[in-house]
C-alpha cells in the first residue's frame, strides 16, 4: 500500500513537471517552424515552407553585424567572467576574514536584483564613465551580470575538493600560485569551464542591460531582433530567433552531457 502510494505521488509530480516544461518550451518551439514560412508574415501554421529567410537574415548586415558583436562580447564576458569568478569563488571558499558574508551577498547580488533595476544604475554610471554605446561598456556590464554564476559553479567544485591536497602542495615547498596551477586548476577545470559556457550564454541572451547600453553601432544580435519587432512582422525574427535558441541549447548540451555521463561512470 505504502509502495502504491509512492508511485503514485511520483507519477503526480513528474506529471506536473513534464505539463510545465510543456508550457514553458512549447512556445519556444513554435519560432522553429515559423522560421521557415514562405510568407512574407510572421504566421503559425506556415501554409508554405522555405528557407528564404534564413539568406535574407545572413545577407541584411545589421544582422550579421549583431551577430559578430554578440560573439565578441559573449567571448570576452565568458574570459573576463571566469577570470574574476574563478578568484572571487577561491578567495570566498578559501578565505577566512571579517566580513566574508557580506562580500559574498554583494557579488550574488545581480541574481536577485531586478534586470531593469541593474540597467537603468548601469546607465547612470556608464554615462558618467563614457561607456555608454562601446563594445567595453557592454562587456563589462554582462560580466557584472554573468560573474555570480561563475562563483556558484567554481564555488561548488572548491568546496568538494579535499584542502588536505593543496595543504601538501604548501608543505612540499610550492607556493601560493604553483599550488594553484598545478593541484586546484586541474581538479576544478571542468567547473571553470562550465562557468564560462553559462557566462557566455548569459551574455549571448541577455537582452534589458543591452538595450540601455547599447548604440546605431554598438548592438548585440538581441538588441537588433527587439528593433525588428518593434517595426517589421517578418520570418526574419524567427529565422534569427531560432539560430539564437539554437546555439544557447548547443552550449547547455556541452553543460549537462559530460556531467551526465561523469554521473554513469561514478
Amino acid at each position: 500500500m505504502a509502495g502504491k502510494r509512492i508511485l503514485d505521488w511520483n507519477v503526480a509530480i513528474y506529471g506536473y513537471a513534464g505539463l510545465v516544461a510543456l508550457l514553458l518550451i512549447v512556445p519556444t518551439l513554435i519560432v522553429i517552424p515559423m522560421s521557415f514560412s514562405a510568407g512574407g508574415l510572421l504566421t503559425f501554421p506556415p501554409t508554405r515552407f522555405s528557407i528564404r529567410w534564413y539568406g535574407t537574415l545572413f545577407d541584411d548586415p545589421s544582422w550579421t553585424a549583431g551577430l559578430v558583436t554578440s560573439l565578441k562580447v559573449g567571448v570576452a564576458t565568458a574570459g573576463l567572467a571566469t577570470s574574476l569568478g574563478t578568484v572571487t569563488a577561491l578567495g570566498l571558499v578559501r578565505g577566512r576574514y571579517p566580513g566574508r558574508a557580506a562580500i559574498s551577498g554583494l557579488v550574488m547580488s545581480p541574481l536577485v536584483t531586478p534586470v531593469v533595476v541593474v540597467a537603468i544604475g548601469m546607465f547612470f554610471v556608464y554615462s558618467d564613465w563614457k561607456l555608454i554605446g562601446t563594445f567595453h561598456g557592454l562587456v563589462l556590464a554582462h560580466t557584472a551580470l554573468a560573474l555570480p554564476l561563475v562563483v556558484i559553479v567554481v564555488g561548488a567544485s572548491l568546496q568538494n575538493l579535499d584542502p588536505a591536497l593543496e595543504v601538501a602542495a604548501r608543505s612540499l615547498g610550492a607556493g601560493p600560485v604553483r599550488t594553484f596551477l598545478r593541484i586546484t586548476l586541474p581538479l576544478t577545470r571542468p567547473s571553470i569551464v562550465t562557468g564560462a559556457l553559462f557566462a557566455f550564454i548569459t551574455s549571448w541572451d541577455e537582452v534589458v542591460v543591452s538595450i540601455f547600453l547599447s548604440s546605431p553601432v554598438v548592438r548585440t544580435l538581441p538588441v537588433v531582433m527587439w528593433g525588428q519587432v518593434r517595426s517589421v512582422i517578418e520570418p526574419t525574427i524567427a529565422a534569427m530567433a531560432t539560430v539564437l535558441t539554437g546555439v544557447t541549447f548547443g552550449l547547455l548540451m556541452l553543460v549537462l552531457l559530460p556531467r551526465k555521463r561523469a554521473q554513469r561512470i561514478s
